[in-house]
């Protein structure tokens, strides 16, 4: 095999790690807001991207990285070509808003069907906004060929690649025929450190830009995720000093305060 023609599916996302004092909720747009913190890569498709580096220093061959969005930061994507990736495709439209996962999934397989050839598609197990797992899966399905989930080694050897992945129980080792799409955990460690260097020459290096009518796709048939509700959770709390005489009325006292509260959500079910 003459070098592996990898293409990496990276999705842009808040910054997972932001503090909750600085996320907002529109409830007119329906989306959560990152107050002065710019977007980030998706942490799990940052593990796929060095995936993909591991097998092309093993192999050889060249990593392209592919994102969809309605408002993509090319700054902040240009972190995959400074981590090594070889070619950057932004396929961005106003259409691509608040796309489900099913839409999502058609737009990139349209987009890997103009990339061309390819011998893997890596992408994260899941995205850290909304958690759902379902687009890599979906994307195998539609390009009709085999997928592999919750990969923490992949291995790759005479048109075949060996995945080593996590079951409920365990491990699992599976093997199937190239070309394949698998989906990469946390397992499989973060990206390597992109120095400050590589980011700067990252900066003149070329994106390739599409758009909806680019990779042939209808806005019109494109479906959106409706969201009903969207909320910062509110933190109640309560402080309670347990008082007593003696260690023991103390713990009394104690048990007491305890089932007053199991009472108040299983009413019923404690006695007196």
């Amino acid at each position: 095999m003459q070098g592996l023609k990898i293409i990496v599916c990276a999705k842009q996302v808040p910054d997972p790690e932001a503090p909750t004092s600085e996320l907002e909720v529109d409830n007119i747009q329906m989306k959560v807001i990152t107050r002065g913190l710019p977007p980030v890569i998706n942490p799990l498709d940052e593990a796929a991207l060095e995936a993909a580096l591991q097998l092309t220093e093993i192999h050889g061959g060249k990593i392209t990285v592919l994102s969809v969005g309605d408002e993509l930061s090319a700054p902040v994507l240009r972190k995959t070509l400074a981590a090594g990736a070889n070619e950057l495709v932004l396929v961005q439209d106003e259409c691509f808003k608040d796309l489900n996962e099913y839409s999502i999934a058609f737009v990139l397989s349209k987009a890997i069907q103009k990339i061309g050839e390819y011998d893997l598609i890596l992408t994260g197990r899941e995205g850290a906004d909304w958690h759902s797992g379902q687009v890599g899966l979906i994307l195998a399905e539609l390009l009709g060929i085999p997928a592999v989930s919750l990969a923490k080694r992949i291995e790759v050897s005479d048109g075949e690649v060996t995945i080593t992945r996590i079951a409920s129980n365990g491990l699992e080792v599976v093997k199937t025929a190239l070309p394949a799409l698998i989906t990469v955990t946390s397992e499989f460690g973060e990206l390597r450190y992109v120095s400050l260097g590589a980011l700067k020459s990252a900066r003149t290096k070329p994106i390739i830009f599409w758009s909806a009518k680019d990779i042939n796709v209808d806005p019109t048939i494109l479906k959106k995720r409706k969201i009903i509700s969207l909320f910062k959770p509110m933190r109640d709390r309560k402080c309670t000093i347990i008082r007593g005489e003696t260690p023991e009325e103390i713990s009394k006292n104690l048990v007491n305060e305890l089932l007053k509260v199991l009472k108040t959500f299983y009413p019923g079910r404690y006695g007196e």
